[in-house]
């Protein structure tokens, strides 16, 4: 990625740092995040244009904290510190950071001069900002300068312009920072003089280069198509760097939803020309699933039949690859390099993951270095449809962990026709766009009710729908009441053994986006 100019980001444990990327992503800036302990001659090879120190949740005076090597303020790169950030470039400064003055939320910020990191600011007005933080700095280090305070914080933002090294106390990569876009194109652009060359096409030329360069012009490639956004985007990347020595398998593991099986036929096959594979295994995944209602360990059912039958497929079909693309993301990269290490396992990723270390595939993982939001851009340049490209998420277990419980085929069939119905009615609300993610979930109980003056006992179906900009963090979506009520008449009429319908209103945190 030396062909762009790129910014070096620090992460030192702080729950944003991944909005930090993405920010700088959307002004069209490559970025990387990578950990604190990062060396000064690594850093100087790795060639930024600037520098971010993230937050984080650590004092500066605690023991075992991360820190930085103190030679990489020495290096001539501009450099921002955020929240712990900036107490650190204090602290191996020589000021004194005050412990114990806990702020939390809104504030409002006064710059003192409209230049530089605050160009465009006007020093007579406020503007919000979003302050997450238990220490801070009273006085600036020697040959540094406050730049902007609030009502409760002296020191809201330094710098020291000769050096190009600034602090700001507060975050202004949220929303809640209502001009913390501004500061970072600031930072961006006038103090690290980056030019805005990261796109879409941009990152399509130089990876099917890469692709090219790492499989060679003889060496076939196989895909485990899901049909999602991100092995459908990946499979195409590859496709157009190889060509016909790819060959896509799509495992038809009976927990689709309705029609999937027969759009990715229709796509891939017909109309992009891509060789592929489908394998019916319903049976053997719902025989895996026999039996099991935990979570995690349906997901690792599903995972190790899907890596039986992708194999025996590849030998079958006697494609001869040495090569396997996944769709690895970013987000998934990155959590293996924070601060305090790999996050805890809420639950086992979506995607089928864990390839046995005896698989005969070196890995190309095309898009590596994209957030989902610009794996979508990626695609919408290659040409899929927007079908594909516009869809929500779906996790790779499928509808296995949206029938809560145990899985049988009849509960399957059930849920595939209410979700179908859920989909189908906010697609012509004209809502499905304005939603991260939508689906039901087939709850493991039933209800008492009444349907033509008899007694029931059926099926209850619970409604999800998300907003969310990458996923990390989602609140629940206020469906208009009329939407959600043909939603609800057409399941009970409509789908055989549900006579109850409720809507989720849980955000993440703390609940997940999944119910499983």
């Amino acid at each position: 990625m030396h062909d762009h100019d790129r910014v070096l980001i620090l992460d030192f444990g702080s729950q944003y740092t991944q909005l930090i990327a993405r920010r700088i992503r959307e002004e069209r800036v490559y970025c990387e995040i990578h950990p604190p302990t990062r060396d000064v001659e690594w850093v100087r090879e790795w060639g930024a244009s600037g520098i971010i120190l993230s937050g984080g949740p650590s004092s500066v005076y605690d023991e075992g904290v991360p820190t930085l090597d103190p030679a990489i303020l020495e290096l001539g790169v501009p450099i921002l510190g955020i929240c712990y950030g900036m107490q650190l470039v204090a602290h191996l400064g020589g000021a004194k950071v005050e412990r114990g003055k806990r702020e939390y939320g809104r504030a409002g910020l006064r710059v003192v001069e409209a230049s530089g990191l605050f160009d465009g600011f006007d020093p007579a007005e406020e503007s919000q900002i979003w302050c997450s933080h238990g220490d801070h700095v009273d006085t600036p280090p020697p040959g540094f300068r406050v730049l902007a305070s609030t009502s409760s914080l002296p020191v809201a933002a330094f710098g020291n312009e000769d050096l190009g090294i600034y602090g700001v106390q507060f975050h202004p990569e949220v929303a809640h920072s209502v001009r913390g876009e501004e500061v970072l194109s600031n930072f961006l652009f006038s103090i690290c003089h980056c030019s805005p060359s990261w796109t879409a096409g941009a990152f399509i030329d130089e990876s099917v280069a890469r692709i090219r360069a790492q499989v060679g012009d003889e060496a076939a490639v196989i895909c485990g198509l899901s049909g999602g956004v991100d092995s459908s985007v990946a499979a195409t990347l590859v496709h157009r760097a190889v060509g016909d020595r790819l060959t896509c398998i799509f495992v038809d593991n009976g927990l689709l939803r309705k029609g999937e099986r027969e759009g990715v036929e229709r796509t891939f096959r017909k109309h992009m020309g891509i060789r592929l594979v489908v394998v019916d295994a319903a049976d053997r995944f719902l025989d895996a699933l026999e039996g099991v209602e935990d979570p995690e360990q349906k997901r690792k059912a599903i995972g190790g039949v899907f890596i039986d039958v992708f194999n025996q497929t590849a030998i079958d079909e006697g494609t001869g690859a040495t090569f396997l693309v996944q769709g690895t993301l970013y987000p998934d990269v990155i959590e293996s390099v924070s601060a305090g290490g790999p996050s805890v396992t809420i639950k086992t990723h979506h995607n089928v993951g864990g390839l046995p270390d005896d698989m005969p595939f070196d890995l190309v993982e095309p898009l590596r270095e994209l957030f989902k939001d610009e794996v979508r851009q990626v695609g919408r340049e290659l040409g899929l449809p927007e079908e594909f490209i516009g869809r929500h998420p779906f996790p790779g277990p499928g509808l296995g962990i949206r029938v809560l419980g145990e899985v049988h085929r009849e509960r399957l069939d059930t849920l595939r026709e209410a979700d179908a119905i859920y989909l189908e009615e906010i697609r012509e609300a004209g809502l499905y766009d304005e939603i991260w993610q939508a689906f039901a979930v087939l709850l493991p109980v039933r209800s008492v009710g009444v349907m033509g003056d008899a007694r029931t006992y059926d099926h209850v179906v619970a409604l999800r729908a998300v907003t969310s900009r990458d996923g990390m963090t989602a609140d629940w979506y206020p469906m208009p009441h009329e939407v959600l009520s043909r939603i609800s008449t057409r399941i009970i009429n409509e789908v055989d053994g549900v006579n109850r319908v409720a809507y989720d209103i849980s955000s993440k945190p703390p609940a997940t986006i999944e119910w499983e």
